[in-house]
């Protein structure tokens, strides 16, 4: 083994087998860079989806509590089906709001209906806006996930 002959094959095969898994770690990177990014960005969008979803029954059925004494108890069943969503994929907070959001559409259809002017008072007053703070929740949970 100590023929000079041997020292550049060897040099040559190891150059090669170097260069090798230099290549296989480098594509195994980038798929699972790739992955992940794709996991994220699917996890982001199926969050907004609920979030909006969300956003819309609780809008409508907050309508109708200020307008209603007698609520739709299907349409509140899906509120919580869509809360139950959330606690698989959002973080503690964003539940919580959500829940909150809830127990105000609940609490407002034991409320006497309101009246325009009434109404016309919420809006004035900042107090007809019962999202704000779960769609500033999600608004911060969506950006920790771009940051990731």
């Amino acid at each position: 083994m100590n023929d000079p002959a041997y020292l550049p094959a060897v040099a040559a095969l190891s150059g090669s087998a170097i260069g090798g898994l230099t290549s296989v770690a480098s594509a195994w990177l980038t798929q699972r860079y790739q992955d992940r990014a794709r996991r994220l960005s699917q996890d982001k969008t199926r969050r907004q989806s609920l979030y909006r979803e969300f956003i819309d029954e609780a809008s409508k059925l907050y309508a109708d509590a200020l307008m209603h004494d007698k609520s739709d108890i299907s349409a509140l069943v899906s509120l919580y089906a869509l809360i139950g969503q959330m606690r698989i994929l959002s973080s503690l907070v964003v539940v919580e709001r959500a829940e909150a959001v809830a127990r105000t559409i609940i609490d407002t259809y034991f409320t006497p209906n309101r009246t325009f002017p009434e109404f016309r008072e919420l809006v004035d007053s900042n107090t007809i806006d019962l999202l704000r703070d779960f769609t500033d929740e999600c608004r911060g949970e969506l950006r920790t996930l771009q940051s990731l």
